[in-house]
């Protein structure tokens, strides 16, 4: 009788500590990737999250800040619509000059995998705000219009519980005027740019919006490529503007720049198009008839304008207690191309140093649809000039953030902290965690990441293809036939992702985007 207990002790024991044969083959496959660990959920209430607390190291817990300083760090997020891994000069880009953004990389850290949270614009910036994945999140498709709903709770509400100043500062994408998405009522004080996707199309429009009152821009017809008012010149200065008043902190900066992305078209006086403007690179255009010369001069643009964030932060003496964050909002699109340029004049997904590329890119979940540049810059607490193989994405941008400030992310959070990687493993009191798995979805495409493991389903009556990027980065050999063992296991982890998508309402149509004059 004691040795049938004893038996049942150990089978129990054996069963709890070992992983799945599936799991075990998918790692055995995998000798180069980053070691598996469990997938943190950050779920649970504040008296769950107390109770754990009382077993974490140093007292770190999920929601728990573990900024040594009793003041809050500002908060600066900048994401650039479109921008490319490789579209900067510190990559070794042949044509563009970024020096700003170079020098923020070389004093914080840069990341060379940490993807994007969708192929796409809106998804993209609803897996950002609510820290969900696409199986999850609100908004999965790139339908313009398509709202938050009115519960959503977003990383401006958790910062804001806490303290912070909120302000957005761009492209909103997350529900127009009129519907339950509108950023006021997800945690934003103040937000000013566009909020209907399609309007966010041009640099001229009629106007912007600010909580939800349309503010006409001078001179601006709603022609696509020609105006008065650059709007983007009043989003940067809108945003400076904020980080003035608010530089007595703790404040939350989300600046969701449309540059690079089209329709290309810029005031004749910038200076970054009075560098470019006499080139003549060819390449397919949409409308303009100098688009990849525009888009260069988009980038050096804004690359010019975080010069200027940055300075005025040390203008305000806040540059050491401030938190800048850096990215691409998707994968790059390779436009513009020609026989001479067959990956498009700017090249975003092509390795100038290799002349290897990421296959693909914006739209579909190969790795030019999802590979973004990634830099974080805190002076004093990230190490200068480091870099960081992590495999992460967009929903642990909100639980990074609120293990750094104090805040409790959402229950339903599908991020993990990267704070032990941003910070060190010791500042941090704990390993880094891992990702069990990434999961993307959208228009009948499944993409799923275990470890160096990806796994494309390319439509809904495809087969899913199977890579390993720690040999084949290109996506080109598609080894599926030969592990059998992986595919069950990516089945397994979409079937267990997936739920059946809620979005939000549209409350009074009449007021929302009605398109741009052709």
């Amino acid at each position: 009788m004691k040795f049938r207990i004893l038996s049942l002790i150990l089978i129990s024991l054996f069963t709890f500590h070992s992983l799945t044969a599936a799991e075990q083959r998918v790692n055995e496959g995998n000798a180069s990737a980053p070691s598996q660990g469990k997938q943190q959920t950050t779920k649970g209430n504040r008296a769950e999250r107390d109770r754990l607390s009382q077993d974490s190291p140093k007292g770190v817990r999920p929601g728990g800040s573990i900024n040594a300083s009793s003041t809050k760090p500002n908060i600066i997020y900048i994401m650039l619509d479109e921008w490319g891994y490789f579209e900067w000069s510190a990559m070794g880009h042949p044509i563009l000059e970024t020096p700003n953004i170079d020098k923020l990389a070389a004093e914080g850290m840069r990341f060379t995998q940490f993807l994007a949270g969708a192929n796409v614009c809106g998804p993209t910036r609803s897996t950002l705000m609510t820290g969900q994945h696409l199986g999850h999140t609100t908004v999965r498709a790139n339908a313009g219009g398509t709202p938050l709903n009115a519960e959503d709770i977003t990383i401006a509400n958790i910062l804001q519980d806490v303290g912070y100043a909120t302000g957005g500062f761009g492209k909103w994408g997350l529900g127009d005027v009129g519907t339950t998405g509108v950023p006021e009522k997800h945690g934003f004080d103040s937000f000013f740019g566009y909020y209907h996707q399609g309007h966010a199309h041009t640099f001229y429009p009629k106007y912007l919006v600010r909580n939800s009152e349309k503010i006409p821009l001078k001179g601006n017809t709603g022609d696509f490529l020609t105006g008065e008012t650059f709007s983007h010149t009043l989003i940067h200065e809108e945003g400076l503007k904020f980080m003035r008043q608010n530089a007595g902190g703790p404040f939350f900066a989300y600046l969701a720049w449309t540059p690079p992305h089209g329709l290309w078209a810029m005031p004749e006086d910038e200076p970054a198009w009075q560098k470019y403007k006499d080139q003549h690179w060819g390449g397919k255009n949409q409308r303009g008839k100098q688009d990849a010369e525009m888009y260069a001069a988009m980038i050096e643009m804004v690359d010019r304008q975080l010069g200027e964030i940055m300075a005025l932060l040390k203008e305000l003496n806040i540059d050491d207690n401030t938190i800048v964050i850096l990215c691409g909002d998707n994968g790059g699109q390779p436009y513009f191309e020609n026989k001479k340029h067959p990956h498009g004049v700017l090249a975003p997904n092509l390795n100038p140093k290799t002349g290897e590329r990421f296959r693909g890119g914006k739209g579909n979940f190969y790795e030019g649809g999802l590979r973004i540049p990634f830099i974080v810059h805190w002076p004093g607490k990230i190490k200068a000039g480091s870099v960081s193989d992590h495999l992460g994405y967009f929903p642990d941008v909100m639980a990074t953030l609120a293990e750094i400030t104090g805040a409790t992310p959402r229950e339903d959070c599908d991020g993990i902290s990267i704070a032990p990687t941003l910070l060190g493993e010791q500042q941090a009191g704990r390993k880094q965690e891992q990702h069990k798995y990434l999961y993307w979805e959208g228009k009948g495409s499944i993409a799923v990441r275990i470890n160096n493991w990806k796994a494309i389903k390319p439509n809904k009556n495809a087969p899913f293809e199977l890579y390993n990027l720690s040999k084949d980065i290109q996506e080109l050999d598609d080894v599926a036939a030969q592990h059998p063992e992986v595919l069950e296991q990516v089945k397994a982890y979409a079937k267990e992702a997936h739920t059946a998508p809620r979005i939000g309402k549209v409350l009074d149509a009449s007021v929302g985007f009605k398109g741009h004059k052709k």
